[in-house]
């Protein structure tokens, strides 16, 4: 069994330890306010664009997908065509309502 053990012991290696330093949040010089980069601020803010706001062009196949989302022809909600609104008849409240009973009988079982 001391054999085993011997083998699963954590060797350090104290000729160059790791020195932590954490700061102080009561100290006066880790408190000291920096002003802000506005270069690097810029940097981080263009970094957290959309693809589509960072660049003209799809930069990858991938991106080329959903590159435009506007729609090609403006939506009219006028034209029954191409709009099919949800109508509300005496049938389909009949079914709704029981729906609604059937899961209400299955949720008491």
């Amino acid at each position: 069994l001391k054999r085993r053990l011997h083998i699963k012991a954590i060797h350090l290696h104290h000729f160059s330890p790791v020195h932590m330093i954490a700061r102080k949040p009561m100290s006066w010089h880790d408190n000291i306010e920096e002003p802000a980069d506005a270069k690097f601020l810029n940097l981080i803010h263009h970094a957290a664009l959309e693809p589509t706001k960072k660049y003209s062009e799809p930069q990858t196949e991938s991106q080329e997908i959903g590159w435009n989302t506007t729609p090609l022809i403006p939506v009219d909600r006028t034209d029954c065509r191409l709009h099919f609104p949800r109508r509300s008849t005496e049938i389909t409240r009949y079914m709704a309502a029981f729906w609604r009973l059937k899961e209400q009988s299955e949720n008491l079982q």
